[in-house]
């Protein structure tokens, strides 16, 4: 037999022949194409059953904010919301004790997130970011009492205003202190007009 009639035979075959000497028919390839689609579907479905089914992982942001309106810090249990003072402060405040782990504890303040603390003027010192704000001069330089750094806004109700004569005070004083004989403020202003 040789070439020419060899290639004669093969244009002589009928389709069916021709697709059962490939395999497989155009039915067949269909059937196939639509068995792999379900088996990726069920495939899909079944990882994403197993991956819901995990238990919970520990959240990857532990941001929060506390009941007070502060930014806190996020236990595993996701309920639990602590002021960032209580973050690493020898005391396990949350349940599974993530709060002292040695990932975030080791090097203060370089591991704990960025919400939980405040820079003060001098870079080298910092407050955790609840106590800025609080009307207490906790940096010694009053910057974390300061509309420019800690977007503090001027005194709280309870607070006078004034030049205080104690560095413990930045621009206020605890109303507390008025009229109690004793200068708080530079201008006397809370022993004769605080009332």
């Amino acid at each position: 037999m040789d070439a020419a009639s060899m290639g004669s035979t093969v244009t002589m075959l009928s389709r069916d022949e021709k697709d059962a000497c490939c395999g497989c028919s155009r039915r067949c390839v269909c059937i196939i194409g639509v068995i792999l689609v379900l088996l990726m579907i069920v495939a899909a479905a079944i990882v994403c059953a197993v991956v819901l089914a995990l238990p919970a992982r520990t959240p990857e942001t532990r941001y929060c904010v506390t009941s007070d309106n502060y930014t806190g810090f996020l236990c595993d249990d996701r309920k639990t919301c602590l002021l960032p003072s209580q973050v690493c402060n020898s005391a396990s405040d949350c349940g599974n004790g993530e709060d002292e782990a040695s990932s975030l504890c080791s090097d203060l303040p370089n591991n704990l997130p960025g919400y939980l603390i405040f820079r003060c003027g001098n870079p080298q010192f910092w407050i955790y970011s609840n106590l800025k704000c609080n009307g207490i001069n906790n940096c010694g330089d009053c910057s974390d009492e300061s509309e420019s750094l800690a977007s503090c806004s001027s005194c709280p109700s309870n607070w006078w205003p004034c030049t205080p004569v104690l560095y413990q005070y930045c621009s206020c004083i605890p109303k507390s202190l008025c009229r109690n004989g004793v200068q708080d403020c530079v201008s006397w202003s809370d022993e004769y007009q605080c009332t």
